[in-house]
């Protein structure tokens, strides 16, 4: 029995994968244009970072490399990041 609730487990995490970071990402996308520009008129590196976060949950990547993925974006993006409280602990 034993056997089937691993395949389970292993078919449960494969599914709910895409819903990693999805808390972080709703909450990305809920910031204001007026939190955004309080940052940064260029509302690109917004929709930048709202775009790594999303390929961190399609790919499942840990946190660590989805940290160095908002870094590569510039201070800018780790800016507007820190405005979430999960990265905030983490950059």
């Amino acid at each position: 029995m034993n056997r089937f609730n691993d395949l389970f487990n292993d078919a449960d995490a494969a599914f709910n994968a895409n819903e990693k970071y999805q808390q972080e990402i709703n909450q990305l996308k809920g910031l204001s244009p007026e939190e955004i520009a309080s940052i940064t008129p260029d509302t690109d590196k917004h929709a930048a970072l709202v775009k790594v976060v999303q390929q961190a949950s399609e790919d499942n990547l840990s946190k660590a490399q989805l940290v160095d993925n908002i870094k590569a974006l510039g201070a800018v993006a780790v800016k507007i990041a820190k405005k979430i409280p999960q990265f905030t602990a983490l950059l």
